[in-house]
Order: structure tokens, then sequence, then C-alpha cells
């Protein structure tokens, strides 16, 4: 009997040991959440991102993509990152993520996630940051977003999400960037919402169904920095003289609207350059090449004019005035005859050794083609041109060069001259631009105008010295261009403003670039 009672005992304690052995190495709770996404992602797709997620673990924080952090107060860590991105992952986004109340980072961009957002994602109120873009949901955008009191960072751009924008979004007081770029948003821009969104620092609402007016109040955006980009919609009206309210850094983007009127010209409009406002037919004044003279005289008045000549009185023409005429006729046809004659002869002579060389001016929309007349004659060119020759060959220079200080930042120029330019500001030492190359590397470029040929030593010897000067508070130069009629500096773009700015208050719109601190070196 004894026998019995212990063996019992002993198949009572083994079976208990290995009872309590099984549930503690069971999943934890953020773990069952997170084998939801799993489920919920098409396992064709997944391929090897979910290869270490394994039901049987003690814990996700192991897992591929995974961020876990010790809590206080808690015995185990908590989820609170999440990060798969460019997977190709086909599936819908699982509402039990909104249990993982510790969440702080969600980022499944650049996937092929299909359906709405789930409301109850944003049960995760711990969530900052929501990186959604480069995906195909749909649905509108969840008026439960701004139940998120941490919410800094959404970025939903290059989706199908649809309808309006709500009006509550002025209850995401620590929002910092909102992207909904490449969506079909459609409806108004409600107003009312931005004056209270003081930490805005990124607004971008391109490639939508937006109409209307922009709200006077954007211009209440006072942490904006980088673009407010609003192109390619369907806005109309005047633009608010309120944006010029916005930081002088604040770069706008308004084209592809159906905007009309006068561009404003105060405060932060004095920095844009005409690409900000282009294919806006009705938009008119400056930076643009439409004056808004033009636009007021091509109306009533013009149409009125017609009828007026049609009453007034028709005379004949007189013996002498027909004679005149003829004769007019006659001299102007000679002397088409004539320059026809020597644009032929011209080109003759310039296929038996004459040239003609062209260039593009920095910041000009037109190219200006220089051309030297030259006579041949039997291999002989005239004595100007042999002049010219020996002036050349002395000089020993080229014509237009773009030498790279910095030899792992190479472009050509070409690039450069074809990259959109906005105007920065102005100094006693030119123009100074701000330039996006094909690789979309920002650059800042000053224009020094007329080269001058007898300074030509002076500049190189003055560019080299900059290039070699490598401090922590002077902006690097990375090229310079020489011709004789164009002088530019190619320098790193520092998006925070300038030397001006931080010595005089944000209103000044002076420059101060390598260049300049170059400069005052002698002065010191």
């Amino acid at each position: 009997m004894m026998k019995r009672n212990l063996s019992l005992t002993l198949h009572f304690i083994f079976f208990h040991i290995l009872f309590s052995t099984k549930l503690s190495q069971s999943l934890t709770a953020d773990g069952l959440s997170l084998l939801s996404l799993k489920s919920a992602v098409d396992q064709v797709s997944a391929g090897s991102a979910f290869s270490d997620w394994n039901e049987d673990d003690q814990t996700p924080c192991r897992w591929s993509g995974i961020s876990c952090m010790n809590i206080t107060g808690l015995p185990d860590p908590r989820v609170v990152g999440i990060a798969i991105s460019g997977k190709n992952l086909r599936g819908y986004i699982p509402y039990e993520l909104g249990t993982l109340i510790y969440l702080r980072r969600l980022n499944l961009h650049n996937n092929n996630f299909y359906g709405s957002i789930p409301d109850q994602l944003f049960n995760a109120t711990s969530l900052h940051s929501l990186f959604l873009y480069g995906n195909n949901l749909s649905g509108s955008l969840p008026p439960f977003i701004c139940n998120l009191p941490r919410l800094q960072n959404l970025d939903l751009s290059n989706n199908s999400l649809s309808g309006s924008l709500p009006q509550n979004l002025n209850s995401c007081k620590q929002l910092q960037r909102l992207v909904l770029a490449k969506n079909k948003f459609s409806g108004p821009i409600p107003a009312g919402i931005w004056p209270e969104l003081d930490n805005l620092v990124q607004l971008d609402l391109s490639a939508n169904d937006f109409n209307g007016s922009i709200p006077n109040d954007m211009g209440e955006l006072k942490s904006l920095s980088n673009t407010l980009n609003l192109s390619f919609n369907h806005l109309s009206g005047r633009i608010p003289k309120s944006l010029g309210n916005l930081p002088v850094t604040v770069s706008f983007d308004l084209r592809n609207n159906n905007l009309s009127g006068e561009v404003p010209q105060t405060g932060s409009f004095a920095n844009q350059g005409p690409t900000a406002f282009l294919s806006n037919p009705l938009l008119c004044g400056f930076p643009l090449q439409k004056s808004c003279k033009d636009s007021a005289h091509s109306s009533p008045e013009a149409q009125n004019s017609a009828p007026v000549s049609d009453n007034s009185p028709k005379k004949g023409l007189s013996p002498g005035l027909i004679i005149l005429i003829s004769v007019a006729d006659a001299a102007g046809v000679a002397f088409l005859g004539l320059v026809i004659v020597y644009i032929y002869w011209k080109k003759k002579d310039d296929s038996n050794g004459c040239s003609c060389a062209g260039k593009s001016k920095f910041g000009g929309n037109e190219k200006s083609h220089l051309c030297s007349l030259c006579y041949c004659s039997s291999g002989l060119r005239n004595d100007d041109s042999e002049l010219e020759d020996q002036e050349k060959a002395e000089r020993g220079k080229p014509e237009g060069e773009l030498v790279a200080i910095d030899k792992g930042f190479t472009f050509e120029l070409d690039e450069l001259l074809r990259a959109s330019a906005y105007v920065l500001g102005k100094s006693g030492l030119g123009i100074v631009y701000k330039v996006v190359l094909g690789n979309g590397i920002p650059v800042a470029v000053r224009r020094l105008g007329e080269g001058g040929e007898q300074r030509y030593k002076e500049f190189v010897t003055e560019a080299q010295a900059i290039g070699k000067v490598k401090h922590p508070n002077v902006v690097k130069l990375r090229a310079y261009y020489w011709a004789p009629d164009e002088k530019l500096l190619i320098s790193d773009f520092i998006s925070n403003g300038n030397l001006a700015n931080a010595l005089r208050g944000p209103y000044s719109f002076s420059l101060c670039s390598s260049y300049d601190m170059f400069k005052l070196q002698y002065l010191v």
C-alpha cells in the first residue's frame, strides 16, 4: 500500500513540474498579437520575413523586425517597435495590433497591404510614428487618429485612401509630420485646424483631388520648415497673403492647380522662384514672367475696340502713298535676298574652319550664343581672327570650366543648368539659389555675375583656398565654375537658415556663405 501511495505521489509531482514548465514557456500576449500579423499575410509573398516567428518561443523579442524594451514594474519586456518594410508582403493589417499598448513605431511601408486601416489600431495609445506609405490601403482616414496623444509622424502617402480630411485633426497636438501625398482625398482643405498644430514641421498634401481655396490660417503654421506642398490638386482662388507669414526657410510648391490673381510679394514669397507657381494659367506677377497689367488689358477694352473701328469712316489710299509702299516692299524683298545670300556664304565659310560656340547662363531661361564672325579664304583668316586666337592662346584657359573640389561629389554642368532653382536671397556678392540635382541632393549655388578675364587667376586661387577650409561653422565648397561672363560657387545646402538670421533675426534676407567667411578672414 505504501509503495502504491509513493508511486502516485511521484507521478503527481512529475506531471505538476511538466505542466508548470509548459506554462512558463508559453508565448507572451504581445507575441500572440504579433502572430495575427503573420496569419494576415499571404505566406507565398511572406518569403523569409517571418521565418523565425515561432509560436513555441517564450518571447517575440528575438523575432526579425521586432524591438522590445523593459518597462518599469513589469516582469517581461514589451514590444515597442515593428519594422517590416519593403518585403512585398500581401495581406491586411489585423486589428489585434491595437492590443500592443506599448507599441511606439509601426513601420510597414512599401509592401502590398490592402483594405482599410482598422479603427482598433489606434487603441495602441503609445504610438508616435505610423509609416504605412507605399501600400494599397483604401477607405477614409480613420477619425480616431488623434486618439493617439503622442502621435508625431504620420505618413500614409502613395496609397488609395479617399474622402475628406477630418476636422478633428487639430486634436493631434504633437503632430510634426503629416504626409498624405498621392492618394485620392477630395473636398476642400478644412480651415480652423492649422493654427493648433504648433509642432508641425512638414505638410505634404500633393497629388490628391482637393478643391476650393487655400485656407488663410495655413499661414499660422509657425514651426513649418522645408516645403509646403499643395501641388497637383484642383485648388482655386487667390493665394492667401498670410502664407507670407511662414518662416523664410519654407519653400512653396503650388504647381498644377487652378490658382488665380497676383502672386503676393510679402514675407516668404520673396524667396520663391517661378517653379513654385508653374501650371497655374491665371496667376501673374513676380516671379512669373507674366505681368498682371497685361492680363487686365486683355479683356473688354480690346473686344470693344472692333465695333468702334467699324463705325469710323474709311479713307482710300493716295497714289503717292501706294507708290511709296511699293518701293518699300521692293526694298524689303531685296534686303531679305541679301541676308539670305550672306547667311549662305557665312555657313559655307564656317564649314571651312570657322566655328561658333554656345553656352548658357545659370539662372536664365534663354541661351546666349557667342559666334565670332570670321572670313576664310584659301585657308587663311583675317587679322582680327588671328589676333583673337593669339589672345586666347596667351590666356591659356577654357571658355567655361566646372571644377569639382570634392572629387566624390560629381555632376555635369548640364545637370546643374537644367535643375529647378529657387531664389534664397541676395547680397552684395550676388544671388544665391537652392538647386536640387537629379540625384535628389540639394546644393546652394551663388552666382557672382560677370567673370572678368583679368580676374580669372585671382578667382581660381580664392576658390581653391575656400575648398581647403574645413571648419564646422563654414559651409563646405563642393565645386566652382568660371566663364568670361559667369562665376558660380557650388556648396552644401544648409536648411536651417543662414548666419544673418541667427545674428539679426528671421526676417533678414542677406546670406553668409563660405565665400563670405573667406573674405572675412582678410578683414580680421
